[in-house]
C-alpha cells in the first residue's frame, strides 16, 4: 500500500487490484490512522445483496453474498474523478473520505470549512454523491486547547454546513490509537459506516454501468457497433467481479462474451455475418498456443482493443481469463473439459469463417494448446489427484497425440525416405510461426514450446515423441475402462509402424482392435481394421492368416466391388504360388542346402576353396564323405570330384575342385538351425511359439503359419574382394499352447503340440516339470505311450493332474520337453536336442463352485416358452483363506474375512430372456462351505434343449483403491458392458426385462463424476461352473401357430 503522502496511481489490470476510496482533508491524520484501518476493515464480512443482473437473463437478481471488503486508499484528486462515460470501473473511485480533526472554532472558520466547499464543490462538479466526512477526536490535543468549542459543536456546525439532509454523511471516530473500549465502540461504529457505504456505491455504479452494458449490446444490430469495444465494456465488469472475489460473478462475464461470439460465428456460416467479423477474418500468421501461466495476457488484450486480433487471439485471450478463475474457484477439472470443446470449436469456427491457416498451423497450436492446459492443471494439483481424474484429462492427451501424428505425417518425419526439401521447408515455417518461447516458460526443460521444437527437429526425436504420448495415452485410457477409445489410439500406432516398414508391430494393435470391434458388432470399423490387418500380414508373410483374412473381405458387403474382386484375385494368385512353392527349410532338424558355384572368367585350380563364417545359431554339419559335380555352361555333367569340408571355430572351409571358366560347380551340405534362446518370462523356447500372455512380442506370429528365422552366412571366395552374404529362412515345424482345465477343485495342465511342416514327427520321452522344484507339488502324466506319432498338419494333447499336499503355489512355473525326430525310417548322423516350452499359470486353483438350476412353473413338468421360470444361482467357497485373497477387496471382520464379488447373469445366444435382477454385489465370506445364492426369473424364448445361461464371477474392488479413477460421460458410454452399485450389499436392478448383455446399460446419470469401483474377473481357474454343459427342456406354449425350434 503506498503512503498517502506521496499516492502513486493504481495498478491497473493485476490480481491485487482493490476498490478505490480517496482520502481528502489531513493527510498526516489519515497516515497515522490507516495501518489500523486497513486490517480492520476486511475482518467482518458484510452481506451483498446487489440488485444488479446479468446480460443474458435479468429476471433474477444475484444471491446475497458475504464478501470482506478491502480498499485502494489514495489521496484525493481531481484527476481520479471520472469523466463522462469512462467504462474505466478498476479506475474508479467508489468513495471520498475527508479526514480533519479540527477541535478549534476559528480554525475550522479560517481553514477547515473552505477546503471541505473546494472539496464538495468539486465532487458536485463530477456528479459524485458518494462521500463521508470523519471527525477524528482526541483526548490528548483537546487538553492542550484552553478556549475552545465542545467537539460536538464542531460535528454540528460540519454537517449543518454540507450534510444538510444526510446527517449520517458525518462520523466521529474517538481517539482511534487508544486501546479502550470507547475507542473500539467509535471504530466498529465507524467502520460498519464505511462498509455500507462502499457496498452502496458498488450497488449503484455497478447497477448502472450494467444498464449501459446492456444499453450498448442492444445496439449490436446497428451498423458500426463493435464486439471488442462491447468486449473491453463487459470485461470491466469482470475485473470489478475479481476485485471483489466473486470469481463465480466474474466467470459468468466471460461466459456471456463467450456465448455472444460463438453464435455470431454461427449466424456468419449460415449466412448472417456481422461486418465487425471481418476482424477476426484475416490470415493466421502466429500459433504460439494458449497461454495460461500469467493471469491476463496484456499483449493480446490489446491486439482485441485495438482490433487487431484474429480469432485465435480471440480465443486464447478469452479462455485465459475463463481458466485463472476456474482455478480460483478450485475447478481444474473443468478447465480440461472446456479446453477440449475449446480447441475442437477453434477448428470449426476457423473453417465457417474461411479464414486462412497454413498446413500444420492449426495442428500446432492445439498441440501446444493442450500440452500447455495439462501443464497448467500439474501445476496446481498434487500427482493423487491427478491419477484419480484421469478421465478429465485423458481427452487432451488423446488430440495432442493425433495432432503431433498429423505434423508428422506432414514434415515428412513417418515416411520411408525421412523428409525431403520441400518437407524441411514447411517445417522451418510452422517453426517461424511459434515465434519466440515466452519468458515464463523459458526455464522449463519440457515446455510446451520446447517438446514441439525438439519433436519436428529430426525422425528419432519425433518417433520418441509419438510413441511417449501414444503409450501413456493408451494406458490412460484403459484405465479408465475406455477400451474403445485405447483401440483406436492402438490403430494409429498401426499406421505409423505400417509406414516405418515394421508391420510385426503393428499386428498386435490391429489384432486387439479387431478382437474389440467384433466383440461389440461394429460392422465398419471391423471392415477397415481387417483390411488393414491383411496388408500387415502380407508383408509379414503370413500367407494362411492374409487368405483367411482376404476370404473374409471378399465376401464383406460393406467393401466395393472393385475391392472384394481384388481379394479374391489376391486368394487365388497366393493359392497358385503356394501349389509351386517347394518347402522350406526346417529348423531343429538337419537341413540340405544347395550351392552352386559360377565360374565365369575365372579358372577354378586345385586348392582354391571358400571360406564360409559360422553362425552361432546354425551349425554346418560335415559328413565323412561329400561329393561335387561340375557342369557345362549348357548343363551336361563333366565329372565329380571329392569335396573336403573343414571347420573351425569361426569358418568353415570347402576346398573346391578344379574347374575351368565358366562352368558350374554344385554341392550340398548339411546344415542344423538351433532355434534362439527363450525369451524373457519364457514365452517362446526353441521350436515352439506359445500364445501370447500379456502383451505381445515383436517377432510374435498367430495363427497356424510357422514362425521364421533368418541366418546370414558370409562368403569369400578366392576370385573376388568382396564377399558374398546370403540369408536362408528355416520355419519352426511347432507351435505349441497350453491351458488350464478344471473339475471342481481338481487341476489338469494341457500341452498342445501342433506339426505346422508337411513332414511326420515321432515325439518321445515327453516330460512337464516344475522349474522352482516345488517338494508339495507333483504332475502326474496321463499319457500312458512313451512314444507318439504326429503327422503333417495335425496336432498331439499331453495332459497331467497336478497334485498338492499343503496350500497350492500362487503360480506354476512349468517346463514341457520332449524329444522328436522325423518319422522317416533314415537314421540322423548326430542326436537332437529336445525340444522345450516353457510357461507360467497363474492363481489356479479353484476359490468358488457356480451351480445354476432352472425350474418350470409351479404346477407344471417342463418350462414353456414365453413363460417365467426360477433360476436359483448358488455361489460356493471352497476354501479357507488362501495368500491369493490379500488384496483390496479383502475385508475383516471380528468373525471372519470377506471378499466382495458381483456375479452377473448373461445369455449371450439369446434363448433366454433375463427378468429382473440379473446381477449384483454380494459379500463373500472367506471360509470353506460358505455360500451365497440368489434367486431370479428367466424366460425361454425357443423350444427345445436350452443350455443354461451364463454366470459369471468378478471381483468387486473398492472406488478408494489405488488405482480407482474417476470416469466422465464417455467412459460410461464405452463401459456398458461394466455395472456397478453404490450400495454394496445391494443387488442391482437391471430394470424391466433383458436379454443377452443388456443389464449393463443400468448405470445413470447419478454416478457420472464420482470415484467407481472397479470390476476384475476372476483367473479361468479360481470359479468352476458345475453345471456348464446342462440343457433345460423348453416346450412351446399352446397357443403358438409358428414354432421355432433352438438347435444346440
Amino acid at each position: 500500500m503506498d503512503a498517502p503522502e506521496d499516492p502513486l496511481p493504481p495498478v491497473i489490470y493485476t490480481m491485487e487490484n482493490k476498490p478505490i476510496v480517496t482520502c481528502a482533508g489531513d493527510q498526516n491524520l489519515f497516515t497515522s490512522i490507516y495501518p489500523t484501518l486497513s486490517q480492520q476493515l476486511p475482518r467482518e464480512p458484510m452481506e451483498w445483496r446487489s440488485d444488479s443482473f446479468t446480460i443474458v437473463d435479468r429476471s433474477y437478481g444475484r444471491a446475497p453474498k458475504m464478501i470482506h471488503l478491502e480498499s485502494n486508499f489514495v489521496q484525493f484528486k481531481e484527476e481520479l474523478l471520472p469523466k463522462e462515460g469512462n467504462k474505466a470501473l478498476l479506475t474508479f473511485p467508489f468513495l471520498h473520505i475527508y479526514w480533519t480533526e479540527c477541535c478549534d472554532t476559528e480554525v475550522y472558520k479560517a481553514t477547515v470549512k473552505d477546503d471541505l466547499t473546494k472539496w464538495q464543490n468539486v465532487l458536485k462538479a463530477y456528479s459524485s454523491v458518494d462521500w463521508l466526512i470523519v471527525v477524528v477526536e482526541n483526548d490528548a490535543k483537546k487538553k492542550n486547547k484552553t478556549n475552545i468549542l465542545p467537539r460536538t459543536s464542531i460535528v454540528d456546525k460540519i454537517r449543518n454546513d454540507f450534510c444538510n439532509k444526510q446527517s449520517d454523511r458525518c462520523v466521529v471516530l474517538s481517539d482511534p490509537l487508544k486501546d479502550s473500549s470507547r475507542t473500539q465502540e467509535s471504530w466498529n461504529a465507524f467502520l460498519t459506516k464505511l462498509r455500507t457505504l462502499l457496498l452502496m456505491s458498488f450497488t449503484k455504479n455497478l447497477g448502472k454501468f450494467e444498464d449501459d452494458m446492456r444499453t450498448l449490446r442492444e445496439k449490436r444490430t446497428e451498423p458500426g457497433w463493435s464486439f471488442c469495444e462491447y468486449f473491453m465494456v463487459q470485461e470491466e465488469l469482470a475485473f470489478v467481479f475479481e476485485m471483489l472475489q466473486q470469481f463465480e460473478d466474474a466467470l459468468v462475464q466471460y461466459d456471456e462474451l463467450d456465448a455472444l461470439f460463438s453464435q455470431y460465428v454461427v449466424n456468419f456460416g449460415a449466412g448472417d455475418g456481422a461486418n465487425w467479423l471481418t476482424f477476426f477474418c484475416q490470415p493466421v500468421k502466429s500459433w504460439n498456443g494458449l497461454i495460461l501461466r500469467k493471469p491476463i495476457d496484456m499483449e493480446k488484450r490489446e491486439l482485441i482493443q485495438r482490433q487487431e486480433a484474429t480469432l485465435l487471439d480471440l480465443r486464447s485471450y478469452l479462455f485465459s481469463r475463463q481458466c485463472t478463475l476456474l482455478l480460483f474457484l478450485q475447478r481444474p477439472w473443468e478447465v480440461a473439459q472446456r479446453a477440449l470443446e475449446l480447441l475442437h470449436s477453434c477448428v470449426q469456427e476457423l473453417k465457417l469463417l474461411e479464414v486462412s491457416v497454413p498446413p500444420g498451423a492449426l495442428d500446432c497450436w492445439v498441440f501446444l494448446s493442450c500440452l500447455e492446459v495439462l501443464q497448467r492443471i500439474e501445476g496446481c494439483c498434487d500427482r493423487a489427484q491427478i491419477d484419480s481424474n484421469i478421465a478429465h484429462t485423458v481427452g487432451l492427451w488423446s488430440y495432442a497425440t493425433e495432432k503431433l501424428k498429423s505434423l508428422g505425417y506432414l514434415c515428412g518425419l513417418v515416411s520411408e525416405k525421412g523428409p525431403n526439401s520441400e518437407d524441411l521447408n514447411r517445417t522451418v515455417d510452422l517453426l517461424a510461426g511459434l515465434g519466440a518461447e515466452r519468458p515464463e516458460t523459458a526455464n522449463t526443460a519440457q515446455s510446451p514450446y520446447k517438446k514441439l521444437k525438439e519433436a519436428l527437429s529430426s525422425v528419432e526425436a519425433f518417433e520418441k515423441h509419438y510413441l511417449d504420448l501414444s503409450h501413456a495415452t493408451i494406458e490412460m485410457f484403459t484405465s479408465i475402462g475406455r477400451i474403445r477409445s485405447a483401440k483406436l489410439v492402438g490403430k494409429d500406432l498401426a499406421e505409423f509402424y505400417m509406414r516405418k516398414k515394421s508391420p510385426q508391430k503393428a499386428e498386435m494393435y490391429l489384432q486387439g482392435a479387431l478382437k474389440n470391434y467384433l466383440a461389440e458388432g461394429w460392422a465398419l470399423p471391423i471392415t477397415h481394421t481387417r483390411k488393414q490387418l491383411a496388408e500387415c500380414q502380407k508383408r509379414l508373410g503370413q500367407i494362411e492368416n492374409y487368405l483367411q483374412t482376404s476370404s473374409l473381405l471378399a465376401s464383406d458387403q460393406h467393401l466395393t466391388a472393385d475391392e472384394r474382386e481384388y481379394f479374391c484375385r489376391e486368394i487365388l494368385s497366393f493359392a497358385s504360388q503356394q501349389t509351386d512353392s517347394p518347402d522350406s527349410l526346417l529348423a531343429g532338424i538337419p537341413q540340405k542346402v544347395k550351392f552352386t558355384v559360377t565360374t565365369g572368367h575365372y579358372t577354378v585350380k586345385n586348392g582354391d576353396s571358400l571360406q564360409l563364417s559360422n553362425v552361432d545359431a546354425m551349425l554346418i554339419l560335415c559328413p565323412e564323405e561329400n561329393r561335387a559335380v561340375i557342369y557345362s555352361n549348357t548343363r551336361e555333367k563333366v565329372s565329380d570330384a571329392l569335396l573336403r569340408v573343414q571347420s573351425s571355430d569361426k569358418v568353415t572351409s570347402i576346398s573346391l575342385p578344379a574347374a575351368p571358366t565358366y562352368h558350374l560347380i554344385e554341392f550340398e551340405l548339411e546344415v542344423l538351425s538351433l532355434p534362439s534362446a527363450p525369451a524373457a518370462g519364457g514365452e517362446s523356447t526353441l521350436l515352439g511359439v506359445t500364445e501370447p500372455h500379456g502383451k505381445h512380442k515383436d517377432t510374435q506370429k498367430t495363427g497356424h503359419c510357422m514362425a521364421t528365422t533368418d541366418h546370414k552366412v558370409s562368403i569369400d571366395c578366392p576370385w573376388s574382394i568382396y564377399s558374398t552374404v546370403i540369408a536362408l529362412t528355416f520355419s519352426m515345424p511347432f507351435r505349441t499352447t497350453h491351458s488350464l482345465l478344471s473339475s471342481g477343485t481338481r487341476k489338469y495342465v494341457q500341452v498342445c503340440v501342433q506339426n505346422l511342416s508337411e513332414l511326420d514327427f515321432q515325439l518321445s520321452d515327453s516330460r512337464l516339470v516344475d522349474t522352482h522344484d516345488s517338494t508339495d507339488l507333483r504332475l502326474i502324466p496321463l499319457n500312458t505311450e512313451s512314444e507318439q506319432c504326429i503327422h503333417s498338419r495335425q496336432a498331439v494333447f499331453f495332459v497331467w493332474e497336478l497334485k498338492w499336499t499343503q496350500e497350492p503355489p500362487p503360480s506354476l512355473h512349468c517346463r514341457f520337453s520332449t524329444g522328436f525326430s522325423p518319422a522317416s525310417e533314415e537314421q540322423l548322423s548326430i542326436s537332437l536336442k529336445p525340444y522345450t516350452y516353457e510357461f507360467q499359470v497363474e492363481n489356479f486353483f479353484t476359490l468358488y463352485n457356480v451351480r445354476a438350476e432352472i425350474s418350470p412353473p409351479p404346477g407344471t413338468e417342463h418350462c414353456r416358452t414365453g413363460s417365467l421360470c426360477s433360476l436359483d444361482v448358488s455361489i460356493t467357497r471352497l476354501s479357507d483363506l488362501l495368500e491369493v485373497d490379500k488384496d483390496e477387496a479383502l475385508t475383516e471382520s471380528d468373525e471372519y474375512f470377506s471378499t466382495k464379488l458381483m456375479y452377473e447373469v448373461v445369455d449371450n445366444s439369446s434363448n433366454w430372456a433375463v427378468c429382473g435382477k440379473s446381477s449384483g454385489v454380494i459379500s463373500m465370506p472367506v471360509t470353506a462351505q460358505a455360500t451365497h445364492r440368489v434367486h431370479m426369473e428367466v424366460m425361454p424364448l425357443f423350444a427345445g434343449y436350452l443350455p443354461l445361461p451364463d454366470v459369471r464371477l468378478f471381483k468387486y474392488l473398492p472406488h478408494h483403491s489405488a488405482q480407482s479413477s474417476q470416469l466422465d460421460a464417455d467412459s460410461w458410454i464405452e463401459n456398458d458392458s461394466l455395472s456397478v452399485d453404490k450400495h454394496v450389499d445391494d443387488q442391482l436392478d437391471s430394470g424391466s426385462v433383458k436379454s443377452r448383455g443388456s443389464v449393463h446399460s443400468a448405470a445413470s446419470s447419478e454416478h457420472k463424476g464420482l470415484p467407481m469401483p472397479r470390476l476384475r474377473a476372476l483367473p479361468p481357474g479360481q470359479a468352476f461352473n458345475s453345471s456348464a454343459g446342462t440343457q433345460v427342456l423348453v416346450i412351446p406354449s399352446k397357443d403358438d401357430h409358428v414354432l421355432e425350434v433352438s438347435v444346440t
